[in-house]
């Protein structure tokens, strides 16, 4: 099985030291390059290809959000993670525009970072959880993904949608930022019963997380946000 090819972009020395233990110690994954330095980070992703780029979102420079969306240009496919000494819901808006995959504190233990860069270089989007669980956040991400949407070209509609009502139904709790045990309660189901709905949402959308499911939806105005919500 060939290794996750990690780089790191962090101010800390000591920091990045710990990253590099926590990941090289797990066995599956290899640090490329590390870097202080958003500029050379550019530079050295190009010369290494890494599968997953751990960004310092407090950068003294303050262009750790731009280094994510010049990593995105060049390498749509390199799964980007923040880390952040403290959450910021700007930051975390931003960093979810830019398609990072994750926005997790420093606190994280190692064994949490091992598992985060796993799940990223699949392919998911643990950034979505965040953003879900913060109804201001999440109304404000949906709402810019349904403003760019009515922006681009119009789409042939489906003539129905693939999922039941049920479905539909769970992904407006969702839109909402509600919880799975949240949606479990209103619904009066139990919370296995919410989860087998949501894998059954998302194998027949064809998406890898809740958001994109929702983003989906909301495209296809299967659902939709009220201007009050």
């Amino acid at each position: 099985m060939e290794s996750i090819r990690v780089m790191i972009v962090d101010e800390h020395p000591l920091f990045r030291q710990g990253c590099r233990c926590a990941l090289e110690g797990a066995g599956d994954c290899a640090i490329v390059a590390e870097t202080s330095e958003s500029r050379a980070g550019l530079e050295l992703a190009k010369q290494h290809n890494p599968d997953v780029v751990l960004i310092d979102a407090l950068l003294s420079t303050n262009d750790a959000l731009e280094l994510a969306r010049q990593l995105r240009h060049a390498s749509p496919k390199v799964a980007i993670l923040m880390l952040t000494a403290f959450e910021d819901e700007e930051q975390l808006f931003q960093s979810m525009k830019l398609g990072a995959a994750a926005y997790l504190l420093k606190t994280l233990t190692p064994e949490e970072l091992v598992d985060s860069v796993r799940r990223v270089s699949r392919g998911v989007y643990i950034i979505n959880d965040n953003v879900l669980s913060r109804p201001n956040v999440a109304s404000r991400v949906l709402r810019s993904f349904q403003a760019m949407s009515a922006e681009e070209p119009p789409e042939v509609q489906p003539l129905y949608s693939p999922l039941s009502g049920r479905e539909i139904e769970i992904l407006d709790y969702i839109a909402r930022g509600n919880s799975n045990k949240e949606i479990a309660k209103s619904l009066k189901i139990s919370d296995q019963t919410v989860k087998n709905h949501i894998t059954s949402i998302l194998k027949k959308l064809q998406v890898n997380d809740r958001t994109a499911a929702v983003v989906h939806a909301l495209k296809n105005k299967w659902i939709k946000i009220d201007q009050d919500a």
